[in-house]
């Protein structure tokens, strides 16, 4: 069985340069529906982003924003409201 402290062991025998890279790494996966729906300027991006903290334990809450951020409505931008 692997024991906790052989986990951590494991982690601290682990490069900086591997930690400089798979934090940001990890965290723009973990945040991708948010990401796509800021790019996508979808109408709402808060309540896409505020879904996604507790959703990335879950794939398939994962899976449902990112189809969300990619259909959802998009935000009128200022050209459409003044006409």
């Amino acid at each position: 069985m692997f024991e906790q402290t052989e986990f951590f062991h494991q982690l601290s025998q682990m490069s900086p340069l591997f930690w400089v890279a798979f934090i940001p790494s990890f965290l723009a996966i973990y945040f991708l529906p948010s990401i796509v729906a800021s790019f996508r300027n979808r109408q709402h991006l808060g309540k896409i982003f505020l879904a996604n903290i507790p959703a990335g334990f879950s794939w398939i809450a994962w899976v449902a924003l990112i189809v969300w951020a990619f259909t959802g409505k998009q935000k009128k931008s200022v050209e459409q409201t003044a006409t």
